[in-house]
Order: C-alpha cells, then structure tokens, then sequence
C-alpha cells in the first residue's frame, strides 16, 4: 500500500510520509530519564499526538508506558469524583494491559479495589493502588495523557493534578511514576481555579512542579526535504527536493499541519492533466503557488478553530490587527494575557523579543478574515477595487501601476479630507482592501515580517507565478523616502526583480499625489503618493 501525507489523526511511518522524530524523542527521552513531570503545550494540529505515540514506542523496552486520551472520556466523567475515578481506572487497567502485557499480579490490586468499592472509589484509593502497581512493575512507568486539557476547568481534575503532584514530591518515600506527561492546547500551569466558590478564579500552582519542556516540535527545512527525499525516492518526479523544502518552510515556518497540508495538496489534488500534466509540473513554483490558493480559501478545522478564537477573544483579536495593518512592534511581555493567548493558540511567535505572526499561510488567512471585517464596516474602497477590476490584468499579467494609479484617485476621493491618524491608522489596510478582489481567485499576498513596522511595510503580491513587491510606507521627508527607495530596490535584489512598486502616505499639505517612475542603475521604481 502507498504511503500518503497525512493531515487526519497520528502520523504512522509505515502508511505515512513523515519527518524524521528520532532527535525529537531523544530529547524527551532524556526528560524521562531525568523524572520529569511536564506538560506539551503546542497550538492545534501540531503533531502533538503523533509525538507522544512514537514516544510510547521509543520508551518502551526501558519503561512501562500508559498512554490515555482525555479526549475519550465524556464529560460526565468529571461530574464527580466517583465517575472520574472509576473511569479512570478502568481506562488504566485497559492500556497497561494492551500496551505492556502485565502479568495479572501486578494490576490485582486496581482491578480488585475497583470490583469491590466501585461505588465508593475515591481519588485517595485510585492512587494507593497507582502506587501499589508502580511498586511491583518490573520497570519505571510513565504515563501520558493526551487531551488533558479537556478537563482543566474541572475541580475533579484539578484535584487529581494535585494527587500527581503530592506523588512528584513524596516520590522519595512512596513509589509512584517515573514521569507524567500531559499534552493539549491550553497550558495546564496557567488553568485557573476557585479557591472558594465565593471566589472568582484565581491563577493556582497545582502544577508547578512541571520542568520546561524546549523541544522544538515545528519542522525544519532540512526535516521537510527529508519526508520529500522519501517521496522523490517513491515517484521520482524530478522535483528539486531542497528548493521545494524551502518553498514550503518559507511559507509554513515548519507548522506540520500546514506543511503535511499543501504536501497533499500537491500529491493527490493538482495532478489534472492539463495545466499540472505530470508530477513534474506539480511539485513545481506553479504547483506550490496552486496548493498555497487551494489552502488558502479551504475551510479546515485548523482555520475554524482560529478564526472561533478570535470571536472569543476580543483583546488578542486587537493585539493581532495592529501587528497586521498598524506594524506595530509589539513588545513580548509574559503578563500580558493576550500576548499569552494569541502565543498559547499559535497565532504569534516570539523573535528578537518581539512578536511576530506564526507563519505567512496563517499572516495571509488573517489579512483576508481582517480585511473582510473592514469591508463589511467600508466597503467603497472595496466596491472600487471591484468595479473595474478586468482592466488590471493585461494578457493574464498583473497591471500593478495602473492598480496604484485607481487607488490614488480612488483613495483621494473618498478619504483626501481626512486627518493624518486616519491615513496613518488606515491607509494600507485601504489599499489591501482595494486590491483584494482584483486578485482574488487568482493570487494573495503577504507582508514581509522583517519589513513591517509603522513607517513602512514591503507587500508581497502573488499572481499566476509571477512576483510583485510594493512598499507601503508613511512619508517622512524627502531624505526618508530615499532611505525607502534604497531599502525597495535592495529587496527587489532578493527576489530577482527589475520592477518594484512604492506607495507613499504624505501628510504634507504641498504634496503632489500621483504616480512617477524612477530610474536607479538597471531597476524601475513606480511610485504612488497619496
């Protein structure tokens, strides 16, 4: 059977292509080793449950492994201590039957307690048997719960995390497990807890005896052009394995979900005998750029789940517009509780102690929920981008300075009497809004992270396979906006492009909107200003 890329559930190398996890869980393993108690907290989809499987499998010669999932417990589970307990139990007793093969002996003593006080089971009974069983075993356990954070706002499971804990600590004296590892989205250290149920939530310390757990789980370029070097050595498609790997981290920043993602994509949905007429032409520039539109405007469970949170949660939505339209530099500060969530959900990362959208596929499906909302809220730069948007393309190429040069008239029609924050505050979000439905169904584009900030951002258009970048910034003089020219030109160097586009906010009341082209050695700069 054909291995395929998998994006639904646990990775598994023999059906599936994957990356290479043996540093990954040799790190882990070393926390093990060590008895650490810690918690993987990764945003949704980020292989979290195939780690921990092809952990189990790694461990096991050494330790007994007992692997559960929160996720198959109902709800009604947690309800009372009892249920919980019971359940639990049974769940134990069935994973470290299947997984490990124990001699019934060993178990005895759970399997008894749960027959005869089965209506009567408390958490203080549950984990005197867990002790008992982790005396006898005939190596460490460890035990993982993935989906644990399905019950953190449980007081049953918070009094359980403090039955684990009490073991960590007591471990000199009472046996207990080797480690604990607990996995899900929300961070378990940070769940909140009613002291009192007179008191409103308070941040608690029930876990506070987790160590840090640093391993990076995002995947490298060298670890994707691994999985497309198992693919090539299947296909041999022709494909430049290292240029594709780069193509797909540039645009995934090694996000597996997202990387697995267009990697099928380009394996099972482009092939069409036409445009994409082998699997030469697909796993191509033109096939990436296909697979990259095709993600894009697809509705997933990755995308529903953060476009939900965003709805949920109004102050990280606000931290995220203003990094998007705003460029601003945004300072990382652990307190902050929006910073934590929008970090905790994945949507951001922390560079240079600054914060940074996670990656370009998630930057660009966030332009276009943005820029949706502000359509519904102004949609006549919108409607004008819209009106005549079949006189912007030329033979299938993209006119981008007649674009420029619609949207200066355009822009100062509607806005020209408004004051300087307004520009400031709305001007790029205008024109990505303006270009918006010229190029959708056909192209995207994105910003360079290393460029944005508040006097200037480069705004990177993809259009049928070619490349335009357009450098939208806040006028500042005359010396500024030379600076600026330098700084477009050297980023058009990067992409190997002789044309570059400039759109300039002047404030300056004597300023002269309007389009002009500069000459600098060999390389074309339209400029726009309005």
């Amino acid at each position: 059977m054909a291995k395929i890329f998998n994006v639904t559930g646990a990775c598994r190398p023999d059906k599936h292509y994957m990356v290479d996890l043996k540093s990954r869980l040799a790190a882990i393993r070393e926390m093990v080793d060590e008895g650490d108690y810690f918690t993987i907290n990764r945003a949704r989809q980020y292989g979290k449950t195939t780690t921990l499987r092809a952990l189990a499998d790694y461990l096991r010669p050494d330790y007994i492994v007992v692997s559960m999932d929160f996720q198959r417990m109902s709800s009604s589970v947690f309800e009372t201590e009892n249920r919980f307990c019971v359940a639990f139990a049974k769940e134990f007793l069935k994973k470290i039957r299947i997984e490990n093969e124990l001699q019934e002996g060993i178990i005895l003593s759970l399997k008894t307690m749960l027959e005869q006080r089965y209506e009567k089971l408390q958490l203080f009974d549950l984990f005197d048997s867990l002790s008992e069983i982790c005396e006898k075993a005939d190596r460490p356990i460890v035990l993982m719960i993935d989906e644990a954070d399905q019950a953190a706002n449980n007081q049953i499971f918070l009094d359980f995390l403090s039955q684990l804990r009490a073991g960590y600590l007591d471990r000199d004296m009472i046996p207990t497990f080797q480690s604990v590892i607990l996995a899900g989205v929300y961070d378990i250290r940070s769940i909140k807890k009613k002291i009192r149920p007179t008191e409103e939530h308070k941040e608690n310390s029930l876990w506070n005896i987790t160590a840090d757990f640093r391993v990076d789980m995002s995947f490298s370029a060298e670890d994707i052009s691994g999985m497309l070097n198992a693919y090539e050595a299947d296909y041999c498609t022709g494909m430049h394995v290292s240029q594709m790997a780069g193509l797909i981290y540039d645009y995934t920043s090694g996000y597996p979900y997202l990387v697995s993602r267009l990697c099928k994509l380009m394996d099972e949905y482009l092939f069409d005998g036409k445009e994409f007429i082998n699997k030469a032409a697909v796993w191509s520039k033109g096939g990436f750029q296909r697979a990259v539109k095709i993600l894009l405007e697809e509705n997933n469970p990755l995308f529903d789940s953060l476009i939900n949170k965003l709805y949920d949660f109004p102050e990280m939505n606000a931290v995220i517009s203003s990094i998007l339209f705003q460029g601003e530099q945004v300072s990382y500060n652990a307190d902050d509780r929006a910073i934590r969530d929008a970090i905790m959900f994945g949507f951001i990362k922390v560079q240079d102690s600054a914060l940074r959208i996670s990656n370009r596929i998630f930057e660009t499906r966030l332009y276009n929920k943005f820029l949706l909302d502000a359509r519904q809220k102004e949609n006549k730069i919108f409607a004008e981008g819209s009106r005549h948007k079949d006189q912007y393309i030329v033979d299938g190429h993209l006119n981008v300075r007649h674009i420029l040069e619609r949207f200066v008239d355009t822009f100062d029609f509607l806005y020209g009497d408004k004051d300087e924050t307004f520009v400031e505050d709305e001007g790029r979000r205008y024109f990505m809004l303006f270009l918006k439905p010229i190029i959708n169904g056909s192209g995207n584009c994105y910003v360079e992270a290393e460029t944005r900030n508040r006097e200037r951002m480069d705004l990177v258009i993809d259009y049928h396979g070619e490349q335009f970048i357009c450098e939208l910034k806040i006028w500042h003089g005359n010396a500024y906006n030379e600076r600026g020219e330098q700084q477009l030109t050297d980023y058009m160097d990067y992409f190997h492009l002789k044309k570059g586009y400039m759109l300039s906010f002047n404030f300056n009341k004597k300023k002269e909107t309007g389009v002009k082209e500069i000459v600098i050695e060999d390389r074309v700069l339209i400029e726009a200003v309005v």
